[in-house]
This record gives structure tokens, C-alpha cells and sequence, in this order.
């Protein structure tokens, strides 16, 4: 909704849907297919929260007896909560210590106050960050380093405005407002504020600046995500079923992968930011990128140097940001050494193989930072750590009132929704309802069935969470393509990767979720900015998987494991 008044009405209007239901039986895919279009209205017209849309299948899959409640709240706690759970402790530390605000500044010391340079330096920074990580945590540490450079941008125009021509009571309004953005971390910023937050832009290139970055960040996760197996949840569920599926194909694997889609993810990052710079700055790439140090304007020169002076206010790098640094890496470098495919990971010295997962990392990382005290151990030196500093006592370096401040739990159980949902369609028979559907494309060619499916996938997953989605279509497409006798990857990487092209409504996925509730843009620059990404990916893909997909992946047969698991499945 549009205004809080419109969103609570259509509330209203849906609250009655469910009644009838409830009297006449319906069968159960009928049932669930009802629960999935009431979720999906619901977080379309976000009528209520969306945290809130996503508890409708809980307790309507046990009335329509889709699914017992203790099958759906099993649900709506995975493996990735945990992951989460630890990465924000992380997040948390960081942002308390202010070493977001400090690589912030070191990174805009580096490419200047341009707003075409920030935006790419922002977005190459997001994308090598999502390559290891899963998409949110990139998301969710990068997104207060660009708020804290937009206040820094701002704030350092007001102070030119205020010296140039305006009253001493503009100079007590803005001075403050920089003192609390600093003082507290920054929050995710519930719906609410939106209005408050309208308010502080300067002008509407200052708004747009905002929109930019705060979106392409979102957009750049998602590129990142795309360029490892282990970058997003759909690779690694599209990975494992593929070899539940065809166990004697040993064909993906993380080298393969990383082949077919760095050049995919090089392009899309290319394309990417000529596309959000052309929609929200203009195409004047000439003023908003030159690095010349001539041709800066009075507005921008002002806005270095405020930035170097914030930068020297930051002093020397304290103890509870070096351990927090030193977490942050090696929470990436665990986490990339697991299992990297080409190599044995760490995980192959234990006994019992599978056991532990990108979670068990995180969480671990986070509960120590829990333990070790924020104050640096002395050895002997009493008198030099009392002056340093007497306020921390032996508070750890994160409490859990920190650790409260920053969990997302709207989006936790936004994503529960999704793999509830997920669970329900595959239980209720929906799903393979849906897959002999499609059955009717066998008069196509393989280029137009691929191009077909990617279409739908790219619609549904707006929707429904990547991991729902990538859920519900791949057994559909595996039977599919051994039906038409095409290669079964030929479907199924384009699809997998247009399912993680979802950058149209905050629904799609967490980092959009995430970008979108600091509040600097509306659902319909989403969806402007986000169509266009979407048509990029698409094209893209297909390119690739008809050039140099062919020859990795021996695309142009159909091969032998597939036709061993068709025997199978007809037998």
C-alpha cells in the first residue's frame, strides 16, 4: 500500500477470503494453491507487515490439513536462520565499533565524492563480498557503510548551505542530526519512518544519489551471488538435487560453475551500473565519473574534505575494531575453505562428513565475540589501561542488547514463509500439478523451452522466496527435458540463475528486504531499476548458455546419465 490508510483497507477487504473456505472441502492442492495466492497478495500489497504475510500459511495449512503445525514451524527455522543469527552478531560488532564507518571513509578517500565512481566502487566492493558469502550478510554489512557515506555527502552540503547564506538556527538543525546518526548503529529502519526519513534529503539529486547506491548494493549481492556455487541458496539447492538426481554426472562442480559464470557476472556488473546510472544520474558519465582533480565542483571539494576530517576525528584503529576485523575475515575465509571443490576443505579432517555447514561457522564466530572482553587484556601495564579506556569495564565486545538492535527478525521469518510454503506445494502435490502443466511445450525448440522457463521463473520468484521456487521447478524442468530429450543442464542453469534475478519487490530476496527497509526507496523504483537488471540477467544468460556453456558443459547431447535416470524413473 501506497499510504498506511489504503494498505489497512485492502487488509480488511482480505480478511473475510478464507470463511468459505472453511466450509465447503477442497482438495489439497486446491487448498494450498489458495494459501500461496493469499501470501503473495498479502506481500504485494503489503496490507500488513511482511513478516506478518509470511505467518499466513501457519495457520492456514493446518485448517485446510495441508500440513500438521508442528511440520510448518519446522520449517520456518532452517539452517539459514542460523547463518544469519551468526552474521549478525558480526554485523553487529562492526557497526557498534564504527569500522563500517571507517572503511566507508577510506573507501570514498579513495574514489572521490563522484557519484558515478562511488556507485561502481560501492557496487565491486558488494559483488566480491556476495562471491563467498551468501547474499544478505554482503547486503547487510555494506549497507551502513553507504548510509554512513550518504549522511557524510549530505551533511557535508549542509554545512557549504549553511556557511554560504542561512541563519544560525539551521546550523543547531543539522549539526545534531550527523552527532545521533553516529552516535547509535544504524538500525534497519522499520516502514513507518518513511516520512520522517523524506524530509532529510537536500534536494532531488541528493534523493536520487540515495536511491542509486542503496538499490545498486542490493543488485550487486545479487551479481556477486551469482559467480560462486556457494553464493547463493539456490546454486547449492539446485547442486544438490542435480546430484541426488543424476548421481553419475559429475559434471558442476565449483570450478565448472565459477567458469561459466564470472564472464556473466563481469558483464551483468558492466551493464549494470551504465543502467542505474542512466536512470537515476543521468547519462552524463563524463561529470559524474572523471577523475580529474580540475574539474571538482565547490559542492564536491567541500565534501572531500569533510569526509578526510571525519576520517581523522576516527583516531587510531581501537582493540574491539581489530577483532572485529580479524572475525570478518575469518569468518570469510572459513567459510570459503569448507568445501571449495577444487581442493579438500577443512571439513574433510573431521570423521563424520556433512555434519557442518556455513551456520555452524557463523554461529561459532558469534558467540565468541559474546565472550571476549572489549577491553584489551593487560599484562602487567595497570596504570596505561585505566586511562585508555575506564568506561568498558569487562563488557564483551557485543551484548545481546547490540545483538538485538540489528536482527532482521522480520526477514527470518519472511524466508520461513517461503520454505513453508515450499513444503506445503511438494506435500500437497501442487508442484507436480504445475509440471504436467507444462508438459505441453514438447512441440518447442530447446532454445525456446529454456527462454520459456527462465520468463516464468523470473515472475514467480518475484513472489516467492529463491529457495520456494528453485524447490518447485526442479524436478519440473529434470522430467521436462528428459521428455524432449535436451540436456537437463541446459534448462537448468539458466533457470537457477534467473531465479536469483528476484530485484523487483522487497519479497524477492533478503538483500532487497534488506536495502529496502533503510527506507530511501519506494516498491516502484524497485521495480523500474529492478525490471531492467532482470532483462540484463536474462539476456545474458541465454547468451552465455548457447556460446561458452556449450562447449564446458557439453550441452549439445543428450547424455548417458540422463537417459540412466529416465530408465529409472519410468521403470
Amino acid at each position: 500500500g501506497s499510504s498506511p490508510t489504503s494498505g489497512s483497507s485492502t487488509g480488511s477487504l482480505l480478511l473475510p477470503l478464507p470463511l468459505p473456505l472453511l466450509v465447503f472441502p477442497l482438495s489439497l492442492e486446491a487448498a494450498c494453491a489458495y494459501v500461496l495466492i493469499v501470501t503473495a497478495v498479502y506481500w504485494v500489497s503489503e496490507a500488513v507487515p511482511l513478516g506478518a504475510a509470511a505467518l499466513v500459511p501457519a495457520f492456514l495449512y493446518p485448517f485446510f490439513g495441508v500440513l500438521r503445525s508442528s511440520e510448518v514451524a519446522a520449517e520456518y527455522f532452517k539452517n539459514t536462520t542460523l547463518l544469519l543469527v551468526g552474521v549478525i552478531c558480526v554485523a553487529a560488532a562492526v557497526e557498534k565499533w564504527n569500522l563500517h564507518k571507517r572503511i566507508a571513509l577510506r573507501m570514498v578517500m579513495m574514489a572521490g565524492a563522484k557519484p558515478g565512481m562511488l556507485l561502481l566502487c560501492f557496487m565491486c566492493c558488494t559483488t566480491l563480498l556476495s562471491m563467498w558469502l551468501s547474499t544478505p550478510p554482503p547486503t547487510a554489512m555494506v549497507m551502513p557503510i553507504v548510509e554512513a557515506v550518504l549522511q557524510e555527502l549530505v551533511s557535508a552540503e549542509d554545512e557549504q548551505l549553511v556557511a554560504g547564506n542561512s541563519s544560525a538556527e539551521e546550523v543547531n538543525n543539522s549539526q545534531p542530526s550527523l552527532e545521533l546518526i553516529f552516535e547509535k548503529p544504524l538500525v534497519l529502519i522499520p516502514g513507518p519512518r518513511n516520512q520522517e526519513l523524506n524530509r532529510k534529503y537536500k534536494s532531488q539529486h541528493d534523493q536520487m544519489v540515495c536511491k542509486c547506491l542503496s538499490l545498486s548494493i542490493s543488485y550487486a549481492a545479487t551479481i556477486g551471488g551469482l559467480t560462486t556455487i556457494i553464493g547463493t541458496s539456490t546454486s547449492l539447492i539446485f547442486l544438490e538435487h542435480f546430484n541426488n538426481q543424476y548421481p553419475a554426472a559429475e559434471v558442476v562442480n565449483f570450478g565448472t560453475w565459477f567458469l561459466f559464470s564470472f564472464p556473466i557476472s563481469l558483464l551483468m556488473l558492466v551493464v549494470s551500473w551504465f543502467w542505474m546510472h542512466w536512470l537515476f544520474l543521468g547519462c552524463n558519465f563524463r561529470e559524474t565519473c572523471s577523475l580529474s582533480k580540475k574539474k571538482k565542483t565547490k559542492r564536491e571539494e567541500v565534501s572531500e574534505k569533510r569526509i578526510q576530517e571525519e576520517y581523522e576525528k576516527l583516531g587510531a584503529i581501537s582493540y574491539p575494531e581489530m577483532v572485529t576485523g580479524f572475525f570478518f575475515i575469518l569468518m570469510t575465509v572459513l567459510w570459503f575453505t569448507r568445501e571449495p571443490g577444487f581442493v579438500p576443505g577443512w571439513d574433510s579432517f573431521f570423521e563424520k562428513k556433512g555434519y557442518r555447514t556455513d551456520a555452524t561457522v557463523s554461529v561459532f564466530l558469534g558467540f565468541l565475540l559474546f565472550l571476549i572482553p572489549a577491553k584489551k587484556p593487560c599484562f602487567g601495564k595497570k596504570s596505561d589501561g585505566q586511562n585508555q579506556e575506564p568506561s568498558l569495564g569487562t563488557e564483551p565486545i557485543i551484548t545481546w542488547k547490540d545483538f538485538q538492535k540489528t536482527m532482521p527478525w522480520e526477514i527470518v521469518i519472511l524466508v520461513g514463509g517461503g520454505y513453508a510454503l515450499a513444503s506445503g506445494s511438494k506435500s500437497s502435490g501442487l508442484s507436480t500439478w504445475i509440471g504436467h502443466q507444462m508438459l505441453s511445450l514438447s512441440g518447442l525448440p530447446p532454445w525456446a523451452v529454456t527462454l520459456l522457463a527462465c520468463i516464468l521463473v523470473s515472475i514467480v520468484t518475484e513472489f516467492v522466496s529463491n529457495p520456494a521456487t528453485i524447490t518447485i521447478f526442479l524436478p519440473i524442468l529434470c522430467s521436462l527435458s528428459e521428455t524432449l530429450h535436451i540436456n537437463p543442464l541446459y534448462t537448468l542453469i539458466p533457470v537457477t540463475m534467473c531465479i536469483s534475478f528476484a530485484v523487483m519487490l522487497p519479497v524477492g530476496n533478503p538483500p532487497n528486504a534488506i536495502v529496502f527497509s533503510y527506507g530511501h526507496c519506494q516498491i516502484k523504483d524497485m521495480v523500474k531499476a529492478g525490471l531492467g537488471v532482470n532483462v540484463i540477467g536474462l539476456v545474458i544468460v541465454m547468451v552465455a548458455i548457447n556460446t561458452w556453456g556449450v562447449s564446458l558443459f557439453h550441452l549439445d547431447t543428450f547424455p548417458a546419465w540422463a537417459k540412466v535416470s529416465n530408465i529409472t524413473d519410468q521403470a
